[in-house]
Formats: structure tokens, sequence, C-alpha cells
């Protein structure tokens, strides 16, 4: 982009502006930035729903761990199309727990009268988590329709049919 100064600017001395700075700094390779944030969708579902025996670098091949510690700058080869079943299997039963566990916090909170769901997840006002893991199902590869069933099961099973009806 070109940046227009004025005239009385040109002559002031001291530190580069922050502007300068900005257009200095390398690009990032934005697929690389959307792994690195997929990793942390993962790593917080697993701290936030207290999910035990989920090794989170599992549900990645070896080219995506790999991309884990590069440079944000530069472009890494990327988990392809084609992936490994074991792989996908692990993934999708990680997202089914994500589900079930979002459920079963779900209607322990509503069972207690006391608290609601707001003050049971105080920081995440109307965060859904069967949805955030049916979009996580997209970079994971693993069928949205899939999740989103398990979700309508799950509902129905902890007999908030009104829910698995919606």
């Amino acid at each position: 982009p070109v940046l227009d100064t004025e005239d009385a600017w040109l002559s002031v001395e001291g530190p580069v502006s922050i502007v300068e700075l900005a257009l200095e700094q390398k690009h990032i390779h934005y697929p690389l930035v959307e792994h690195q944030f997929v990793l942390c969708t993962i790593l917080y579902a697993i701290m936030r729903l207290s999910l035990k025996g989920v090794k989170p670098l599992s549900l990645f091949d070896s080219k995506g761990k790999n991309a884990f510690f590069k440079d944000l700058t530069s472009i890494q080869l990327l988990p392809s199309g084609d992936m490994d079943p074991n792989v996908l299997s692990i993934r999708q039963q990680f997202l089914l727990k994500v589900v079930s566990a979002a459920v079963q916090t779900l209607c322990s909170s509503q069972k207690d009268t006391e608290v609601s769901e707001e003050e049971y997840f105080p920081f995440e006002k109307g965060k859904n988590w069967p949805t955030l893991a049916a979009d996580l199902a997209q970079y994971l590869q693993i069928s949205e329709d899939l999740v989103r069933r398990h979700y309508v099961c799950e509902l129905y099973s902890y007999g908030m049919d009104h829910l698995g009806e919606e």
C-alpha cells in the first residue's frame, strides 16, 4: 500500500513508525495459521470439557505434526486430502467424545436449578460445543452429519427430547 504522509512528518527523527514496521513484516502462510488454530481449539476442548485419555497430536498425521513447529511465514506441506483411516477413526472418536461431554455438562448444569449455563461456563456465553465440534469436523475431514446425529442421540439419551427434535 502507498502511504501518504504530510510534509511536517518527513523531518521527524526517532524510531520507525509502527506502520512501517508492519509493512516490513513477512506475510504469514494462512493455512498454517489455520492449522495451528485447529490444534488450539482441540486443546481448549480437552481442557474445558475435562476429556481424559486424549492425545492431541495423535489427531494429526506426520506432515501435520511437523507443521506445528515451523515458522508461520514459511510455506509448509500440510496434510493432503488422503488421510490414514486410523487417524480419521481417532478424530471421529475425539469429536464424538466432545459432543458427549458437552451434552453431559449441559444436562448436569440444567439439573442443578441454582446453576445456570452462563454461570457454569462464565467466559463462554453462547458457546455451543456441539456446533463447534461440527465446525471442527470440516477441518478434520470427518462428516458433519455424523457429529450432528451423535448430538441428537445424546440429547435423546439424556431425556432432552425437546432439544433433540430441534
